[in-house]
């Protein structure tokens, strides 16, 4: 309004500066002169520009920013929209055996697999009903913040940035593990130090790739890392002797021996580099869903704690008198913990019928009978030494 109101007075001052200037020889001659109104309407002209190319000034506001892709947001809005689509999208890892694997005939196993079956089982009370998205290190924040996934149980550790930068949040724990180094067996190699000079191979996009730096680094240790895009091109480089020494969790590197030409020829140096709490991983914005996926682990737990498995789910859940554990298998009468997750009654009875306590789900994977044995260490029940703990259901 000031801008609009000033071009007006300067107008006025304009036509009435030519309109005296004309004034003057029409006096001398006696002759009509013509006012050239045009010219004024330039002076307004020059006075309005600030006004009408303001917008202009800034190109990028004219091309309007790509519309973001749909992410179900609030609470409730991640259950509903599996509901709706009658599946689980499960972001997982297709590389990792005892964790994450697929055959050549496309069939999905290993330990954090049977997590996504449990939240089939807890939502659906089906175990069929996921798919299954493959990811790499690098895609799998992406593919949580985009909604391409609705959950990331794809040996991720948690960390403080990756839980506020993310726009992600870790629900409990499902193996505590720590990065190692393995080297060939012939190698000579006993500790870290010894890899000075070395080449050593790693996944790029991972804490693992941080992690051997900042240890080298406090030990002035000099090293070429040789940085892969997965786990596949990460260990064919170390089998085919490219580097020196590869290194990722303990529990990969377990894995992944058990899969190369000569297991055997490799040995795993007694040395930790970092702590590696490894479990699923969900966006932020809804916290019916972070329940549900958290509470789905303490399921699991809590049956091991109680001895539940499930071949005897049924036994107990029709005799047991344990007020909790009537609670969590949804018999007792009086109260329904599943309301309180959108989900129902028997969906943690359904999560130990179809897939098991957490010691089957070990054991299936990474038990004594299996190439990835894995001893359970600090994977325990509380009730055995370990950290696995699971709260009250009540």
């Amino acid at each position: 309004m000031k801008l609009r109101h000033h071009s007006s007075l300067v107008w006025f001052v304009a036509a009435s500066l030519l309109l005296a200037a004309c004034a003057a020889p029409a006096a001398q001659t006696g002759q009509p002169q013509t006012v050239e109104v045009t010219r004024v309407v330039e002076v307004t002209r020059v006075v309005e520009v600030p006004v009408t190319v303001t917008p202009a000034a800034a190109p990028a506001a004219a091309t309007p920013a790509p519309a973001a892709p749909s992410v179900p947001s609030g609470f409730g809005a991640t259950l509903k929209a599996i509901k709706d689509r009658g599946r689980l999208i499960c972001g997982v890892n297709s590389q990792v055996p005892g964790f994450g694997f697929v055959d050549p005939n496309g069939n999905f196993s290993g330990f954090d697999i049977d997590f996504c079956k449990a939240l089939a089982a807890a939502i659906f009370g089906d175990v069929s009903k996921i798919e299954y998205r493959p990811l790499t290190a690098e895609q799998r924040f992406p593919a949580l913040q985009s909604g391409e996934i609705d959950v990331l149980i794809r040996n991720t550790t948690w960390t403080l940035t990756r839980d506020t930068d993310n726009g992600g949040n870790f629900v409990a724990t499902t193996f505590y593990d720590g990065q190692g180094i393995m080297v060939p067996k012939n190698s000579g190699v006993t500790k870290l130090e010894d890899l000075n000079g070395a080449t050593i191979c790693v996944q790029k996009g991972t804490t693992t790739e941080l992690n051997l730096a900042d240890q080298m680094a406090a030990r002035n240790l000099q090293y070429t890392p040789a940085v892969f895009e997965d786990a596949n091109s990460t260990f064919a480089a170390y089998a085919e002797g490219r580097c020196d020494a590869v290194t990722t969790d303990k529990s990969g590197l377990v894995s992944r021996r058990s899969v190369l030409p000569n297991p055997d020829d490799h040995v795993i140096l007694d040395v930790t580099l970092s702590k590696e709490p490894l479990g699923p991983m969900v966006r932020q914005g809804d916290d019916q869903w972070f329940d549900i996926v958290q509470w789905t682990v303490f399921v699991t737990f809590a049956a091991e704690e109680f001895g539940i498995t499930s071949q005897n789910v049924d036994d107990v859940r029709a005799n047991d008198t344990r007020p909790e554990v009537k609670r969590l298998l949804g018999s007792d009468e009086k109260t329904d913990l599943g309301a309180k997750l959108g989900l129902s009654k028997d969906w943690a009875y359904n999560i130990i019928k179809l897939v098991g306590n957490y010691a089957e789900i070990y054991d299936r994977n990474l038990g004594p009978n299996t190439k990835t044995y894995i001893p359970r260490g600090p994977n325990e029940s509380y009730l055995k030494g370990g950290l696995l703990y699971a709260p009250p259901f009540r």
